[in-house]
């Protein structure tokens, strides 16, 4: 069990009365990946309570306990087992990160995946490599090891790190959407249930490389053959974020993988747009950015969750931004606010998306998957229903196509130079954002807020 409590600060550290709390169950994940969901669904859960005890000061007064040091931890391949050397690598996640040594180097560790089928010949040796992730033997098994930070860098998948020193490291490859058939890494899967399917891709905090971004197309492109509807799931954390910025900051040549990586997503949203045999929906369960939002308003239909936080813009980074916006965010909510959308650049609450027609549906937190599945379920029901509404998509595609292209190649043409010029505001945002080097003002964007 862990919990949540909301409290009134004073002056010592974590000091204060408790005006509300809650408990929840640990789920085996990532420190991360449990804040950004079982810790944020709790504290939305307390917010009530909270104002109605702040209302009449009802509160439990809080009595510290002595901090007690804690030791340094670090991962012993000699001795850890695969269970130990997991729980250390989730439990020290994003900060401060677990410490190890590999091939020589001193790293920080994150992203570890149970391997049930490969082994070594001794604890630490690399046995396997897979879209950027090492496979490491241990004392009982082996674990994969997804990403990768030394002393002086960011945070990268961990092949992207070592680099020639994986050289001789066989990549263990599995089918392009893996069933899960046994315990193993990967990024792309999918369940299929009444003729629809759930395809998942669960890349590392949201963020798409171009590798990832024309995997992510085989695989609809190959799981639509078999089904009447498509389902995109995104991750465990977000549904995308959209290019990665952290692959273009490592690279000796940011415009040419920034083409790549945007020409992928296009590539990858092409796909989706243009799929006139089935009917396709984007279930935002968990919050999107960027060109992970128009991944989304690329389907048919967008579902999204009442607690999602959406970033339906480019402009911070000094993007124009491509992935066929201009063509599907105006579709939905009209020219007018599409441009403010994309100036403003704020947040914006899933109930504000569903009221200017960004989201189609609106489900609640509780039972959402099985709103999202009765939802997919009555678009198969009537089969007459069904045909007519794929009739009418082909019908206006085949009007539309060359004109949905255009617009394509419009967006392009302005990012070309944002990309390739040295000179673009893009390498030094991107630089900043990377290396997470804060503001020294308030942006003009959120001062326009706080002066309302």
């Amino acid at each position: 069990m862990w919990g949540v409590v909301i409290l009134k600060a004073n002056e010592l550290f974590d000091g204060g009365n408790i005006y509300a709390s809650a408990n929840f169950c640990m789920r085996k994940s990532s420190k991360a990946s449990i804040y950004r969901n079982e810790v944020k669904f709790a504290y939305f859960t307390l917010l009530e309570e909270f104002f109605q005890n702040y209302k009449t000061d009802s509160f439990i007064k809080q009595i510290l306990k002595p901090l007690n040091a804690k030791p340094d931890y670090y991962i012993d391949w000699q001795n850890d087992t695969s269970s130990e050397i997991i729980k250390k690598v989730q439990t020290f996640d994003s900060y401060p990160g677990i410490q190890s040594e590999i091939l020589n180097v001193k790293l920080t560790l994150y992203g570890a995946w149970y391997e049930e089928r490969l082994r070594g010949d001794y604890p630490g040796e690399i046995v396997a490599k897979r879209d950027g992730a090492i496979c490491i033997a241990t004392v009982d098994a082996a674990v994969w090891i997804s990403h990768l930070k030394t002393q002086e860098g960011f945070k990268l998948p961990a092949t992207y790190v070592l680099k020639e020193r994986l050289r001789g490291v066989k990549e263990e490859r599995i089918p392009l959407v893996f069933d899960k058939s046994y315990a193993t890494f990967y990024e792309i899967s999918y369940d299929i249930k009444n003729g629809v399917a759930y395809l998942y891709f669960n890349f590392h905090n949201g963020a798409f490389s171009a590798h990832q971004a024309i995997r992510l197309k085989y695989a609809f492109e190959y799981i639509k053959q078999q089904v009447k509807v498509v389902v995109l799931m995104g991750g465990e954390d977000f549904f995308s974020n959209g290019i990665h910025l952290n692959i273009l900051e490592d690279s000796k040549k940011n415009g040419e993988d920034g083409w790549s990586n945007i020409n992928a997503m296009n590539d990858l949203i092409q796909s989706i747009l243009f799929a006139d045999d089935i009917i396709t929906v984007a279930s935002l369960e968990k919050n999107a950015g960027a060109g992970g939002v128009f991944l989304a308003t690329a389907c048919d239909y967008l579902l999204v969750c009442e607690d999602v936080v959406l970033n339906p813009h480019y402009k911070t980074l000094a993007l124009s931004g491509s992935e066929y916006h201009t063509y599907t965010l105006p579709k939905r909510v009209g020219e007018n606010e599409a441009q403010r959308l994309l100036e403003n650049c704020l947040s914006i609450s899933a109930s504000y998306a569903k009221k200017i027609g960004l989201a189609n549906i609106l489900l609640l937190r509780k039972n959402y998957q099985k709103s999202l599945e009765d939802f997919c379920d009555n678009l198969v029901a009537e089969q007459d229903e069904y045909e007519n509404f794929l009739w009418d998509k082909q019908d206006f595609l085949e009007i539309h196509r060359d004109g949905i292209e255009l617009m394509k190649e419009q967006e392009i043409a302005v990012m070309y130079p944002e990309f390739w010029d040295q000179k673009s505001s893009f390498h030094t945002l991107r630089y900043e954002f990377v290396y997470k080097i804060c503001p020294k003002y308030t942006p003009k964007r959120l001062k326009a807020i706080i002066n309302e």
